[in-house]
């Protein structure tokens, strides 16, 4: 098993990751892909329980973790969320890794592992939920749904200000968007009794909406939160 050690150098654990993935890659984990509908170029086939067992006796490692992202390997990437220092990330980084982001497995690894521990993810998700880019797009309300669900310090205000985002991406029908959309509504909508009130009106004027789109997620989230009441 790969271990970063200060006499080794980045590009030799590099390399020991990438044999220590694909010993580990399998028919099975590699069909998973398409069934989970992850469409990862250069991916190996290895499970995220698989991936998690490299990356422990890495520890965390921001060098390192730039090393695998531009591997462009799909496992190494993932492998990349889970070593790097979510205190040295930049806002550059967050831009340049959510422009590499070519499926929903990816994005919402990054977001969900490392993106929302950062002090700029929810300046992220308000420049990230206008982009043309499906994926840029996913990132911007997968990294809101998990800020949600992680960040225990941001007030109710710091949410409040994203539910406009919401309702001005929900009419847009790309599946991965549109299902982005919907988790960060929910999320939004379990965090808290006020915030629970202004998520169930965001998702009551959506379900009333003329766009197909946007009744899908407000009904959706309305079916969810008021399991709440």
């Amino acid at each position: 098993m790969a271990k970063r050690v200060p006499s080794v150098s980045v590009e030799a654990t590099i390399q020991g990751c990438l044999a220590d993935l694909k010993k580990a890659s399998t028919r099975k984990d590699f069909a998973n892909l398409k069934r989970f509908g992850i469409d990862a170029p250069k991916a190996l086939g290895v499970s995220m329980a698989h991936i998690q067992k490299v990356a422990k006796p890495l520890g965390r490692d921001h060098a390192l973790a730039e090393a695998l992202w531009k591997t462009g390997v799909y496992e190494a990437r993932l492998l990349a969320s889970l070593v790097d220092e979510p205190e040295k990330v930049t806002p550059a980084q967050m831009d340049r890794w959510c422009r590499d982001f070519d499926n929903w497995g990816i994005c919402d690894t990054v977001c969900f592992k490392l993106f929302d521990q950062t002090p700029h993810a929810f300046a992220k998700v308000a420049k990230w939920s206008t982009s043309k880019q499906e994926f840029v797009k996913r990132g911007a309300f997968a990294l809101l749904a998990s800020l949600a669900l992680h960040d225990k310090s941001s007030p109710d205000a710091a949410f409040l200000k994203t539910l406009p985002l919401i309702e001005r991406a929900a009419g847009d029908e790309r599946n991965f968007v549109k299902k982005g959309v919907s988790w960060a509504l929910r999320g939004i909508g379990h965090r808290s009794p006020k915030l629970w009130t202004a998520a169930m009106a965001t998702a009551g004027r959506l379900a009333a909406s003329e766009d197909t789109t946007a009744r899908w997620i407000g009904r959706g989230a309305l079916k969810d939160l008021k399991r709440l009441a």
